[in-house]
């Protein structure tokens, strides 16, 4: 019987590689190496490769942009594949071939799990509220091309994929309130804000990864939705920046439920109201 979280780690001997150690893949490596695991980690740049050995993080240097596809296959083996690259803006529609390739690599090396890192951005506004269980409609070059993204993952039958569709991230060294900060006249304050910390992005991941509860749409998104103007009023006057003004009127708007995160997972959110947040110096 198995005792401990440690000891089926230990028996599993499980590896997870990372593709994409950027501002959320990064946290997502250490927080995995404090678990216990072997944890692969991916940068197209040089510099960080040290920072990575010095987390315990296995360094790899890849690209799997359409003119310099480089990487080494010893990357791919592993239990879990998390991939964790947005679409470059400059770059958008090679972004579906982008990730089929990363697919043939992940069906090569015999990969089981597939966790990709997607955007609530591939809903269109459609002045609605939105779960796992609808139908993206996007209406951006951007969500098309991560709908697109999802279907080639989703098609594969090599490998089992998870999809975690984020929210607007917020977190260390992303106080989202400075964009707003002393602008006037912005336009739709009444419409419901979707956001998601990184602790709780990271243990949504965790938690998906614990319970081995795979091959699922999930929206990491917290279930708190006050106004624009209510949020990023009050977290511009916490962070000592100049009171923004909003006009109170609805325009197109969405809002992003998370409905498998609670019936699957019973994950609890670490923030669980926004405006709370909002009051605390961070």
């Amino acid at each position: 019987m198995v005792k401990s979280f440690e000891a089926f780690l230990y028996m599993e001997n499980q590896t997870i590689s990372i593709l994409g150690c950027g501002w959320y893949g990064l946290a997502m490596a250490k927080a995995l190496v404090a678990d216990g695991y072997d944890v692969n980690g991916s940068t197209t740049s040089e510099e960080k490769l040290e920072t990575f050995k010095k987390l315990n993080v296995k360094p790899y240097l890849i690209n799997f942009d359409s003119e310099s596809v480089n990487y080494d296959e010893s990357f791919f083996n592993c239990a879990i594949l998390i991939i964790s690259i947005p679409p470059k803006r400059n770059a958008q529609a090679d972004y579906p071939g982008k990730i089929r390739n990363i697919a043939l690599a992940a069906e090569k090396a015999k990969v089981k799990q597939v966790i990709f890192i997607s955007s609530t951005g591939i809903f269109q506004n459609g002045n609605f509220i939105v779960d796992e269980e609808t139908i993206p409609e996007p209406n951006t070059t951007a969500g098309q091309v991560l709908l697109a993204a999802e279907k080639v993952l989703k098609e594969n039958q090599a490998f089992s994929t998870t999809i975690i569709r984020f929210a607007g991230l917020i977190g260390p060294e992303r106080n989202l309130a400075k964009h707003f900060a002393g602008k006037t006249d912005i336009a739709n304050g009444l419409a419901p804000i979707n956001l998601i910390h990184l602790d709780d992005c990271m243990g949504i991941t965790k938690a998906i990864i614990q319970q081995k509860a795979f091959g699922n749409i999930y929206h990491g998104v917290t279930p708190s939705h006050p106004s624009r103007k209510e949020f990023y009023t009050q977290a511009c006057l916490t962070s000592g920046f100049e009171k923004p003004a909003f006009i109170e009127e609805l325009l197109d708007w969405k809002q992003v439920e998370s409905k498998n995160v609670a019936e699957i997972l019973s994950y609890q959110f670490k923030i669980e109201n926004w405006l709370v947040y909002a009051e605390i110096k961070h």
